[in-house]
């Protein structure tokens, strides 16, 4: 699927699905958020939960980015820090190669003797990553993408607080100041020059911000 078009990701979701539901048997893999609600617009990302067995929980972990890699190439895997190290659930973030930077999976990966409770190993610090464990860069940057969708989207206040979150995270003495495609390059360029082998992708969300929010 590699240079997959905008009009394809639904594809691209129902094969991560398949993907991930033949390499556990036993397990459910289902769309959620705006694509399952049948609301999504050009920007939506996609939603997965994945309910596992409890007993494969590791080893779906150990082997997602392969079995994803069947589907679309993948440049990043991503855990979310404040589950990274609890037993029976992750947060995944992916970004695939070829593809919109829009589209990032986020996969909920959870046991399914925690399935029904939304609240499992929040707030629990024995979950959490440690300092050393997650990149506050790489985070900034998803947060400069999520600001071009949010301006995008004309929810210009939700744009300036991811902007102004994803520059106090690489402790950068800015914040936005509502020239959007400034505002996201400043950022981008920032987590670059903390971590440069984010430089391409820095370069990515850059072009992104040109061509959503102009010069």
């Amino acid at each position: 699927m590699c240079g997959v078009g905008e009009s394809d990701r639904a594809v691209l979701a129902a094969g991560v699905r398949g993907a991930l539901e033949r390499c556990c048997p036993g397990s459910d893999a289902r769309l959620r958020g705006s694509l399952a609600a049948g609301t999504a617009d050009d920007f939506s990302d996609i939603d997965i939960a994945w309910v596992v067995p409890d007993a494969r929980f590791p080893d779906c972990l150990a082997h997602l980015a392969e079995v994803l890699e069947e589907v679309q190439p993948v440049d990043d895997v991503r855990s979310d820090p404040d589950f990274h190290h609890s037993d029976r659930r992750r947060l995944l973030f992916v970004r695939f190669a070829g593809v919109p930077l829009f589209w990032r999976l986020d996969l909920d990966v959870r046991t399914a003797s925690v399935a029904d409770d939304p609240d499992y190993d929040a707030g629990n610090p024995a979950a959490r990553a440690r300092a050393d464990e997650w990149s506050r860069p790489a985070s900034a940057l998803a947060n400069a993408v999520g600001a071009v969708k949010a301006v995008a989207r004309k929810r210009d206040a939700e744009a300036r607080g991811l902007l102004d979150r994803g520059f106090a995270r690489i402790g950068e003495d800015d914040r936005a100041t509502g020239a959007w495609a400034s505002d996201v390059t400043r950022l981008a360029q920032a987590a670059a020059s903390r971590d440069s082998s984010l430089s391409a992708l820095a370069a990515q969300v850059t072009a992104l911000a040109a061509r959503h929010l102009g010069s």
